[in-house]
C-alpha cells in the first residue's frame, strides 16, 4: 500500500502542484510574520538593552495619555546630585530629551522621518551606552550648535555647517550643524538632534534647572534591582524609578503595538489563504479520487481494506503538506526578509543577516501546512474508503454525481437559520461588545451554510446565467452550460474559493463607504469653521503658531482646542480614564453642537465638563453631578456636569464619553500644553479664500500643520479609510490568486476526466476554437456564480457592520455599487484567464488517444 500510494502520488504530482500552491502561501505568510516580528523584536530587544541606564528616575506616569497634550513632564536637574550621593552609584546624568520638535532646513522643509517616526532632540553626552558616537566634526559645547544623526543627515543632505530651525514647544530657534553622529546599534527610523546641556534645557524644556529624567549608572557589582531600591529609599514614591530591564520592557511594549498590526494583517492573509485553500484542496482529492475509482476499487478486490485506502489518501495528503510547508517555509523566510528591506527603505535600518528563524516558527509552518492537507483532504479519503471492490469491473464515473442534496439541504438551512439570527440579533443589539460578538458568530455560521448549500443553487443560479448561452454560442454555449450543471458539488466547492474573498470585499467595501459618509455627514453637521489648522500627523504645536494664525489680518474667530487625559471617578462606582478636550470660550463660532441639557457656556465653564448623553445615561452622570477627577502630575479637580450633549456619538477610541471643557479647566490642572487644533473663521468683510492664502503664508515656514476646510478634512478621513480598502483589496487579490489555482486545477482535472467525452466530439466535427470557447464560458458561468454568491453574502456582512459602527454614531448607510460591478466583471475575466491553460491542453489532445483513453 505505502509503495503503490507513492507511485500515485509521483503519478499524479503535476495535478497537486496547484493545491501545493494554495498550502505554499498559506504558510509562508504564517512564517513571515513569526520571523519578521521575532526579528524586530530581538534586534529592539538588544538596542535598548545596550542604551538603558541602569536606573532611570523620571517624572510619575500617572493617567495613560491617550493623545498627546504637548505637556513635558520634568524632575528638578538637583536631583542628580541627591541621587550621585547614594551608596553603589557610579554616575549620574541629565536628560533633557523631548520628542515633540519639527526641524527644518533653509528651505522651510522637514529634517526628519516622514514614516510616523519621531524626531527627538536630546542633550550631548557620551556613556558606553550612547546609541550614537560622534565620527565627523565636534561635539555642541554652547547655544545655537547642534549635532544631527548620519542617517538623516545623508537622506536630507545636510552637511556640517548649515543652518536648521527647530521648532518646539517654548519656541523656535536656529542652530548650525557642526558635527555628525553615526548610530552604533540598530536605527530605529527616528531623527536625532544633539544639543549641549543648558540650551537643551532651556530651549526644549522651557527653563534651566530642570530634566526629563536622570540616568544613573550603577557601580561595578551592585544590581540594577538594589540600586532602584537605595534610590527608592532616598526619593520616596514621588518620581518613577525603572531599571535597564523595566526600561527596555516598557519600550518593547510600545514596539508591540507596531508589530501587532503587521502580524495581524499577515495572519489575516495566512487566515484568507488557508480558508480559500481548503476549498481547493477538498475539489481537487474528490476529483482524483472519482478519477480512481476503479484503481481503488481494484486495491480492495485485491485485500486492501477500507483503513488502508483511507490511510493512503491521507498518506498523499500528508506529502502534500509536506512539501507545501517546506517551500512555504522558505518562501516565508524570503518574505520576511522583503519586510526586512521595506522596513530600510522607510527608516528603520534591520539586518537580514540578524534574522532570527526561532523553532516555534517551523512547528507553526508544519503545523499549518500539515494540517490544512490533512484536514481537507479527510472527507475525500472517507469517501474513498467506500469504494466497492465492484467498482474495479465497472467503468469510471464521477463520485457524487445524482447522489441527493437532501443532507446539504437540511444542514444548510439549519446553519444559515442560526446565522441569520445572529445576525438579527447584532442588528438589534444596544452594545457594541454584544453586537460585535454576534456580528462575528454570525459571518461564521453564514459563510458555513452558503458553502454546505452553494451546490444547491448552482442548477437554478447557472440556468439563469447561462441561459442566453445557447442562442450566443449555439450548441458550444450549451454545452459548457450542461458541463458547469453536470456536477453541482464540484462546481459549488470551485465557486466557494472565489466566493471567500469576494464576500469579505463586499462586507468591507460596504462598511468603508458607510463609515465615509458617516464621517461626511458628522462634518457637514459639526463643523462650523471655515478652517482647521492642525498638525498633519495630529500631534500638538508651538504656541508661536498659534500667534501667527491670531496675527493673520482676515482671520476673526480663532478657537483653540487641546487635550487632556483625565480619570474620572463616575457615580456607579467606576474610575474611566479618558481624554477631554478644551475649548476657548467661542466653540459656538467654530462647531455646531446638539444639547440635550444644558449649553456651551455651562460646559465650558470653570471647573465643568460636558459629556455625551448616552453615556451619562449608561454611568448613572446627571446635570449637576460632581465628579472626582485626576489629571497627569497628580492634580486633583471636583468637575460639574455643565452639558450632556446629543450628538449620536461618544468619541472615538481614546475619547471615550465625548468629554469636553472650558480652556482654562485645561490650563488650570494641566499647564503647559500644546494646541492640536486652531478652528479659524474669516473676519467680517474678508473672503474664504483671502482667508486661506493669508494662513498658508503665515504658516509657510511650518511644514507639520496644514490648513483644511470641510472639502479637505473629508478627503484626509477617505484617505485613512481607504488604507483599510487597500488591505482588503489586497486580501481580495490573494483569495483571486487561489481562487483562479482552483478554477484551473477544476478545469485541469476535468479535461482529464472528459478526455474520451473531448475526443468523441473532435471526431464528430467540433473545432479547436469551439472546444477552448466551450471551456472558457464554463469557467466563466462558475466564477460569475461564486462571484454573485459571494457579494451577495458580502452585502448581508455590510448591513450587519453598519448596524455596529451606528452603535458609535457613524449611522449612515452606502453601497459602492461601481465596487460591485467592478468585482462582477472582473470575476469573468478571472475565468477567462483560469480557462486559458486547460482549454489549451484540451485542444491539442490527439483525437484518436482521446477516444481510446480510460
Amino acid at each position: 500500500m505505502l509503495k503503490a500510494t507513492l507511485r500515485s502520488f509521483f503519478a499524479h504530482k503535476g495535478r497537486l502542484l496547484l493545491s501545493a500552491l494554495a498550502v505554499l502561501l498559506s504558510v509562508a505568510f504564517v512564517s513571515g510574520s513569526l520571523i519578521f516580528s521575532d526579528t524586530v523584536s530581538r534586534t529592539f530587544d538588544r538596542l535598548f538593552a545596550s542604551t538603558s541606564a541602569d536606573v532611570t528616575v523620571a517624572a510619575k506616569e500617572g493617567i495613560d495619555e491617550r493623545l498627546p497634550t504637548g505637556v513635558v513632564q520634568t524632575v528638578p536637574a538637583g536631583l542628580a546630585d541627591r541621587i550621585g550621593s547614594v551608596d553603589g552609584v557610579k554616575a549620574t546624568h541629565i536628560d533633557a530629551a523631548v520628542e515633540n520638535i519639527t526641524v527644518v532646513d533653509s528651505t522651510n522643509k522637514a529634517v526628519g522621518p516622514t514614516t510616523g517616526a519621531p524626531t527627538i532632540a536630546t542633550n550631548w553626552y557620551v556613556t558606553e551606552r550612547s546609541p550614537v558616537k560622534l565620527t565627523s566634526g565636534r561635539e555642541p559645547k554652547r547655544p545655537g550648535e547642534a549635532l544631527l544623526d548620519k542617517d538623516t543627515a545623508d537622506k536630507k543632505n545636510v552637511r556640517i555647517g548649515d543652518t536648521l530651525t527647530v521648532l518646539a514647544q517654548p519656541g523656535s530657534f536656529k542652530v548650525e550643524i557642526v558635527g555628525i553622529a553615526t548610530f552604533t546599534t540598530t536605527n530605529p527610523g527616528a531623527a536625532l538632534v544633539f544639543l549641549d546641556t543648558p540650551t537643551a534645557q532651556t530651549k526644549l524644556l522651557g527653563r534651566p534647572g530642570v530634566a526629563s529624567s536622570i540616568s544613573v549608572d550603577a557601580e561595578e557589582g551592585v544590581s540594577d534591582a538594589t540600586l532602584k531600591q537605595r534610590i527608592a529609599a532616598e526619593l520616596g514614591d514621588a518620581y518613577e524609578l525603572k531599571t535597564a530591564d523595566e526600561q527596555a520592557e516598557s519600550a518593547a511594549a510600545q514596539l508591540g503595538g507596531f508589530l501587532d498590526v503587521i502580524k495581524w494583517v499577515m495572519l489575516g492573509f495566512a487566515g484568507v489563504a488557508v480558508l480559500v485553500g481548503i476549498f481547493l484542496i477538498v475539489n481537487t482529492f474528490s476529483m482524483l479520487i472519482a478519477q480512481r475509482t476503479r484503481e481503488l476499487g481494484l486495491l480492495r478486490a485485491l485485500g486492501a481494506d477500507r483503513r488502508q485506502v483511507r490511510r493512503s489518501v491521507l498518506t498523499e495528503a500528508l506529502l502534500l503538506g509536506l512539501v507545501g510547508s517546506t517551500l512555504g517555509l522558505t518562501a516565508g523566510i524570503g518574505l520576511a526578509a522583503g519586510l526586512i528591506g521595506l522596513m530600510g527603505l522607510l527608516g528603520m535600518n534591520l539586518s537580514a543577516a540578524e534574522m532570527v528563524v526561532g523553532v516555534g516558527t517551523p512547528a507553526s509552518a508544519y503545523a499549518v501546512g500539515v494540517g490544512v492537507t490533512f484536514v481537507a483532504a479527510y472527507l475525500p479519503a472517507r469517501r474513498a474508503a467506500r469504494v466497492s471492490p465492484m467498482a474495479a469491473l465497472a467503468d469510471s464515473e464521477v463520485a457524487g454525481v445524482g447522489r441527493p442534496l437532501r443532507v446539504r439541504a437540511i444542514v444548510g438551512t439549519v446553519v444559515a437559520a442560526a446565522g441569520a439570527a445572529a445576525l438579527a440579533g447584532c442588528a438589534v443589539s444596544e452594545k457594541t461588545a454584544t453586537a460585535s460578538s454576534l456580528l462575528g458568530l454570525g459571518v461564521v455560521l453564514t459563510l458555513i451554510a452558503t458553502v454546505v448549500a452553494g451546490p444547491l443553487l448552482v442548477r437554478p443560479v447557472i440556468r439563469v446565467l447561462g441561459g442566453a448561452f445557447p442562442k450566443i454560442f449555439g450548441s458550444v454555449g450549451r454545452m459548457s452550460q450542461r458541463n458547469a450543471l453536470r456536477n453541482p458539488r464540484r462546481t459549488g466547492a470551485t465557486a466557494a474559493a472565489l466566493m471567500v474573498g469576494l464576500a469579505l470585499v463586499g462586507g468591507l467595501s460596504i462598511a468603508s463607504a458607510s463609515m465615509t459618509k458617516s464621517f461626511d455627514d458628522q462634518i457637514d453637521k459639526t463643523l462650523g469653521a471655515d478652517f482647521v489648522v492642525q498638525n498633519s500627523n495630529f500631534m500638538p504645536f508651538p504656541q508661536e503658531i498659534t500667534e501667527k494664525v491670531q496675527g493673520v489680518e482676515s482671520a476673526g474667530t480663532v478657537v483653540r482646542q487641546r487635550f487632556a487625559p483625565v480619570a474620572l471617578n463616575l457615580p456607579d462606582g467606576k474610575r474611566v480614564e479618558s481624554t477631554a478636550s478644551g475649548y476657548d470660550p467661542q466653540l459656538d463660532e467654530a462647531a455646531r453642537i446638539t444639547y440635550a441639557s444644558g449649553d456651551t457656556a455651562a460646559a465650558l465653564a470653570p471647573d465643568s465638563v460636558a459629556m455625551d448623553r448616552k453615556y451619562a445615561a449608561d454611568h448613572t452622570v446627571r446635570i449637576g453631578s460632581v465628579l472626582p477627577a485626576e489629571f497627569p502630575g497628580g492634580q486633583k479637580a471636583r468637575l460639574t456636569v455643565g452639558a450632556l450633549t446629543d450628538m449620536d456619538q461618544s468619541g472615538g477610541p481614546g475619547m471615550e464619553g465625548g468629554l469636553f471643557m472650558g480652556l482654562s479647566t485645561v490650563e488650570k490642572y494641566l499647564p503647559g500644553g500644546q494646541d492640536a487644533a486652531l478652528y479659524v473663521n474669516a473676519a467680517s468683510g474678508s473672503d474664504v479664500k483671502e482667508l486661506r492664502k493669508g494662513l498658508e503664508t503665515a504658516l509657510d515656514r511650518y511644514p507639520q500643520v496644514q490648513v483644511r476646510d470641510q472639502a479637505d478634512y473629508k478627503e484626509l478621513i477617505r484617505q485613512q479609510i481607504a488604507v483599510m480598502l487597500y488591505l482588503v483589496y489586497a486580501l481580495l487579490g490573494l483569495a483571486i490568486v487561489i481562487a483562479v489555482l482552483g478554477v484551473v486545477n477544476t478545469l485541469a482535472l476535468s479535461v482529464v476526466e472528459r478526455t474520451r467525452e473531448i475526443g468523441l466530439l473532435r471526431a464528430i466535427g467540433l473545432s479547436r476554437v469551439q472546444l477552448r470557447r466551450m471551456i472558457r464560458l464554463e469557467s466563466v458561468v462558475i466564477a460569475v456564480f461564486g462571484a454573485l454568491l459571494g457579494l451577495a453574502l458580502g452585502m448581508v456582512w455590510g448591513v450587519a457592520v453598519q448596524q455596529v459602527l451606528a452603535l458609535e454614531g457613524l449611522k449612515a448607510f452606502a453601497v459602492p455599487w461601481g465596487t460591485i460591478v467592478a468585482v462582477v466583471i472582473g470575476s469573468v475575466v478571472v475565468g477567462l484567464a483560469a480557462a486559458v491553460l486547460p482549454a489549451l491542453r484540451a485542444s491539442r489532445m490527439n483525437v484518436l488517444a482521446a477516444i481510446a483513453h480510460e
